[in-house]
C-alpha cells in the first residue's frame, strides 16, 4: 500500500492503496464518485472515461500511481444537477440518453475532444465517439447534443 495524492475535480484527495490499483476503483470505491462506470474492465467500452491532463482516459486500465498529482475530472467535476455544465445541459435538452450507463464516457470523451479541437469535424466527432460503446440507440441524439455544445462554444468565442 502507498499513500497517493490525487487532484480530482479541483480537490486534493489522498488515498492509501496499492499503486497498481486501477484509477476507476479508487474513484468509485475510495472517493465514492458515481460518474465513471465499470463496463468491460479492458479499456474498450469507454464507460469509465475521465479526463486526465486534458485527455480522455479509460480509468479502468490506468494504474492510480501513474496519475498521482495530475488533474483528473469526472462527470461530477463538470457540473451538478442544479447547475449542469453546458455539455451536460445539451444532453439534457436533447434527451440524448436512455439507460445512462455510457453517458459519462460519451460526455467526457466529447468534452476532451472539443477542448482540444474546438472546430472538430463531424467525422472527427464520430471517430471519437466510436470508441465509446452504447447499446441504447441514442447515437443520433448524442451527436446532435455534442454538435449543439460545439456550436455554443464557438458562438461564445466569437462574441
Amino acid at each position: 500500500m502507498s499513500v497517493i495524492t490525487l487532484r480530482v475535480n479541483g480537490q486534493t484527495r489522498t488515498v492509501d492503496v496499492d499503486p497498481a490499483t486501477p484509477l476507476l476503483y479508487v474513484l468509485t470505491d475510495d472517493l465514492e464518485l458515481r460518474g465513471p462506470k465499470f463496463g468491460c474492465g479492458l479499456g474498450q467500452c469507454g464507460a469509465c472515461t475521465v479526463i486526465v491532463k486534458g485527455e480522455a482516459v479509460r480509468s479502468c486500465s490506468v494504474p492510480v500511481q501513474s496519475v498521482a498529482g495530475a488533474e483528473i475530472i469526472t462527470l461530477e467535476g463538470l457540473g451538478s444537477p442544479e447547475n449542469p455544465h453546458a455539455i451536460q445541459q445539451a444532453f439534457i435538452d436533447g434527451q440524448a440518453l436512455q439507460c445512462g450507463f455510457c453517458i459519462s464516457g460519451v460526455v467526457m470523451t466529447a468534452k476532451a475532444l472539443l477542448d482540444k479541437t474546438p472546430n472538430a469535424s463531424d467525422a472527427q466527432i464520430r471517430q471519437a465517439m466510436s470508441n465509446v460503446l452504447c447499446r441504447c440507440g441514442a447515437h443520433v441524439r448524442m451527436l446532435a447534443a455534442i454538435k449543439k455544445y460545439q456550436q455554443q462554444r464557438l458562438e461564445r468565442r466569437t462574441a
